[in-house]
């Protein structure tokens, strides 16, 4: 296991929360007992992005994995984790932009190999179109392309975002939450993982976490437009159950019009559910992607 560091980045949108894991120099094998390239500090760096609503601790286990191959540092979003709140709303451009400024901050100049899971993965799909030189390669995890459509966005997004305005993290939000990000065989899976993930939601500050969701979730854009702007080599693993509307079928719809992308199914229900089910195999395909690409 790495010992992580932690620090602060400076951006337009506050503050953001660093977590950087490096894992020991030479050659690895993952629990896949696949080979990886030399680790090293000067080697290509990994940027993780996480869902909405929760933050860095979801990745679990999936940190030190990565780590073993890259230079890791997974970001908390703006109003997420330990990151500054941000009292008011904000665009999903301003959010390309604070990553690029974080990229900046942190002294990375050389392209990254960015993986996002559900919001992350929109801010990296944003990105790749908007700055292709940042993004080495693209991986995203449960990742709609999509809107959220007008029935969606009026009586399921709208009405979730006035009870957290109004009553906050209550029971009935958590449990509603977390059935809908992980599902019930998530949770049973891993306790303790699904336990910090709800924590770091109801822990959020509650005015930033509202002007969060609102801005993400009723200003989600339809991405279909960027998709083949987008040149970096792309990997979209979706769960094969999930229940959001964003089944492995809309993967391969979407991955047609991309010039360098392929697709992959992981297990679960929600978009944060494989992180806790199916864990060894992201990590096998992310580490395969990557390998893929360096040997091109």
């Amino acid at each position: 296991m790495t010992t992580p560091r932690h620090s602060f980045v400076s951006t337009s949108l506050g503050r953001l929360h660093v977590q950087r894991s490096t894992g020991a120099a030479g050659r690895a094998t993952s629990s896949t007992g696949a080979a990886g390239p030399a680790t090293s500090s000067t080697g290509p760096t990994a940027i993780l992005w996480h869902s909405l609503f929760i933050d860095s601790r979801s990745w679990g286990p999936l940190i030190d994995a990565l780590s073993r191959y890259r230079s890791v540092i997974a970001i908390d979003g703006p109003s997420h984790g330990k990151s500054e709140a941000v009292g008011r709303d904000f665009s999903y451009a301003e959010c390309v932009t604070a990553a690029g400024e974080a990229l900046d901050g942190l002294g990375i100049s050389e392209p990254v190999d960015w993986v996002g899971n559900a919001w992350g993965g929109h801010v990296g799909l944003q990105l790749a179109a908007a700055d292709p030189h940042r993004i080495r390669t693209l991986t995203t995890i449960g990742t709609p392309v999509q809107s959220l459509s007008a029935r969606e966005r009026w009586t399921m997004a709208w009405p979730l975002v006035q009870l957290y305005r109004v009553a906050g993290p209550t029971g009935f939000l958590t449990e509603a939450l977390s059935d809908a990000l992980m599902g019930p065989e998530a949770v049973a899976a891993q306790p303790d993982q699904a336990a910090d993930i709800i924590d770091s939601f109801r822990s959020a500050d509650r005015r930033a976490m509202f002007h969060a969701m609102r801005s993400m979730m009723l200003h989600r854009p339809h991405l279909g437009p960027l998709l083949p702007r987008i040149t970096a080599p792309t990997l979209m693993l979706a769960a094969r159950d999930d229940a959001m509307g964003w089944q492995p079928s809309d993967a391969q719809v979407a991955v047609a019009g991309m010039p360098d992308v392929r697709a992959g199914v992981v297990a679960g229900t929600g978009h944060v559910s494989p992180l806790l089910l199916d864990a060894d195999l992201i990590e096998e395909s992310v580490i395969g992607f990557w390998n893929a690409i360096q040997r091109a």
